[in-house]
């Protein structure tokens, strides 16, 4: 079996979303839904849109503001801080920073002010719609999945949805096992389980669509798993990002 990751910048990105430290403590960046508190004009760290780093500094500087030391604080109050704060990151957003798009396009903002704000503001007015856009991904078969693909779920039940593959395990050329990390809130997390995490996908027939191989997610799978429910309940498909 062979491995293919992605590049190591791109890794330490996920590595500072999934063991966010301040000091020797370290948790999970928690989920963050940005259209759930209606924020658009705050900072990236403040309504699911920023990087390890962004986070950082202003979980730092509400520390100082509130007189609060987080220096000998456990990992699970400092999970509270953020998720108390409205500090998080969404879906598309870690997408966004792992990634870091050069050539993203905003197919559905309106007007000229709509187009600016996009423009100024990539990563705040960029979502699931459109990184699953013909204008920035194309579907490819299972047989080509590799790291940097995405896979997006959307039109489903719930709010549209996207994973990122940051490694593929490969048996005789093909995939075999594909691994992911997104952010997401799972019914049973309760208020500060949810955040940025990893599952996999393996590939028990390859002329089945990537929603009849098996997930494992927080050691579940089948009806149990829900990022995979979710998955089925969706248009869920393989996508190669154009805009890198």
């Amino acid at each position: 079996m062979t491995t293919k990751l992605l590049s190591q910048r791109a890794l330490s990105i996920i590595d500072g979303y999934r063991n966010f430290a301040i000091g020797s403590t370290v948790c999970s960046i928690p989920y963050y839904n940005n259209k759930r508190l209606r924020a658009r004009a705050k900072l990236r760290a403040q309504i699911g849109k920023g990087s390890p780093k962004d986070i950082f500094e202003e979980v730092e500087n509400l520390a100082v503001k509130e007189k609060v030391n987080l220096q000998n604080i456990d990992s699970l109050s400092l999970k509270k801080f953020l998720v108390d704060r409205n500090i998080g990151i969404d879906c598309s957003g870690l997408v966004y920073h792992v990634l870091e798009p050069r050539h993203l396009s905003f197919p559905f903002a309106t007007g000229f002010i709509g187009r600016l704000r996009a423009k100024i503001r990539p990563a705040e007015n960029m979502g699931v719609a459109s990184l699953a856009h013909e204008k920035n991904s194309k579907e490819i078969p299972l047989t080509q999945a590799e790291p940097g693909d995405i896979i997006t779920m959307v039109d489903g039940t719930e709010r549209d949805h996207i994973l990122l593959i940051h490694q593929v395990d490969y048996e005789d050329l093909f995939p075999a096992v594909i691994h992911y990390t997104h952010s997401v809130a799972w019914p049973t997390d309760g208020e500060y389980g949810h955040g940025v995490r990893q599952g996999m996908i393996k590939i028990t027939d390859m002329s089945k669509p990537i929603t009849e191989q098996e997930w494992i997610e927080n050691e579940k799978t089948g009806v149990e798993n829900y990022t995979f429910m979710r998955a089925t309940k969706s248009v869920t498909t393989l996508r190669r990002p154009l805009f890198l």
